[in-house]
């Protein structure tokens, strides 16, 4: 009986020094295989559409930064760019043109004025002197009228020109006084005649008025002719900028017809094959940069308590025989894993069970620790933080 009693009490030490030293390891630990390697996906997606020439790249192969993806046929990207570069041309001749007006118009309109202004005072002096020659007829005809009497006047239709009279009256074949009569009658139609031309330049002046007043008005228009000028000179040049504009487009979109990778890493997921006719916005394969993984460790909310950024933590990958990384804590997320799920829980329902909620805690590696890249995303690990 004692020796059973020794086997038990042996059994008991043992135990305790077990539970004991489990105590001692473990202490100051914190520990989840709720974890996996996480890192950046960089989706690869057409720009522009068309049908593809060359995708000079396989599945899982590794890639540099700037290496080609995948080629578009760019013939229908070149034709636009070549109509866009002469709609451009076209836009800065008329640019050209445009600005070359504005001090041909300013120059123009100003001279305008002072011309319109010399024409208007032309026209009234001629005006004022067509009306003093018609008063100046009028009155030569008063007077030659009055030379002529009734009599006269009427057989003045009958007679012969001046120079017939005077030949008779050398002969004495007429009387000085027929004679006289017929230079008065001469006198009275000549003044008459005089008199019309003299209205008719009094008329012509006016006419000749008017028009320099509406020279005149037209020509004081010139800051709204110069205004306008101006608004086609900015018109244009905003033409310009719009065709530039649409140049810098059609060249982008002719650039975006071959395909470079923007990052070093592994192609995965490639869905994209040469004659495939494509579309924008549409996936054709990712890149994976393996240079830059990290550990995303979901611990029990209970785990956080002591758990700090900076702390040194011990990683045990399942897929290479519990080989460890070393690495470090780099940050804490916000909410727990199930408030970023796609339907968070509602615990307000009056069936709520409490359930121990879990929160993303992110590792990562210390520097040189997976130089061979043999971490891949999405690797079962398991952290070990050391809180102290």
């Amino acid at each position: 009986m004692s020796g059973r009693i020794r086997i038990l009490v042996g059994v008991a030490v043992l135990v305790g020094l077990g539970v004991g030293a489990w105590f001692y390891l473990t202490r100051n630990r914190e520990s989840t295989d709720d974890a996996q390697v996480d890192a950046h996906v960089t989706p690869v997606a057409a720009r522009v559409g068309g049908t593809v020439l060359r995708v000079p790249v396989a599945d899982n192969q590794p890639v540099e930064a700037g290496a080609v993806l995948v080629e578009i046929d760019p013939r229908e990207y070149q034709i636009a760019l070549d109509r866009a570069r002469a709609e451009l041309a076209n836009a800065e001749a008329e640019l050209a043109a445009a600005n070359a007006n504005v001090p041909i118009t300013a120059t123009s309109t100003s001279s305008g004025v002072a011309t319109a202004h010399s024409g208007v005072e032309q026209a009234q002096s001629l005006a004022e002197e067509a009306q003093h020659n018609l008063d100046a007829a009028e009155a030569r005809l008063t007077t030659a009228r009055a030379k002529v009497s009734g009599e006269e006047a009427t057989a003045a239709r009958d007679e012969r020109d001046v120079a017939r009279l005077k030949g008779l009256l050398a002969k004495d074949e007429v009387s000085q006084q027929q004679y006289d009569a017929a230079v008065a009658r001469s006198q009275v139609r000549e003044a008459e005649f005089a008199l019309e031309v003299a209205r008719g330049r009094l008329a012509q002046s006016k006419v000749a008025q008017q028009v320099a007043s509406t020279d005149l008005r037209t020509a004081q228009t010139a800051p709204q002719q110069l205004a306008a000028t101006k608004a086609r000179a900015q018109s244009s040049e905003a033409r310009v900028k719009q065709a530039q504009a649409a140049v810098g487009r059609a060249e982008l979109d002719l650039e975006h017809t071959t395909l470079k990778a923007s990052i070093k890493g592994i192609v995965s997921r490639k869905s994209v094959e040469p004659g495939q006719v494509i579309q924008p916005g549409q996936p054709l394969m990712t890149l994976i940069p393996l240079e830059q993984v990290w550990i995303t460790a979901n611990f029990k909310e209970t785990q956080l308590e002591d758990m700090r950024v900076g702390q040194r933590v011990k990683v045990d990958v399942d897929a290479y025989g519990g080989k460890e990384f070393n690495g470090k804590v780099d940050s804490i997320a916000a909410a727990t894993g199930s408030r970023f799920s796609l339907l968070p829980p509602e615990n307000a329902t009056g069936n709520f069970v409490k359930v121990v909620q879990r929160v993303p805690v992110k590792i990562v590696l210390d520097s040189g620790q997976d130089p061979d890249h043999l971490l891949r995303p999405g690797m079962s690990v398991t952290p070990t933080v050391y809180t102290r």
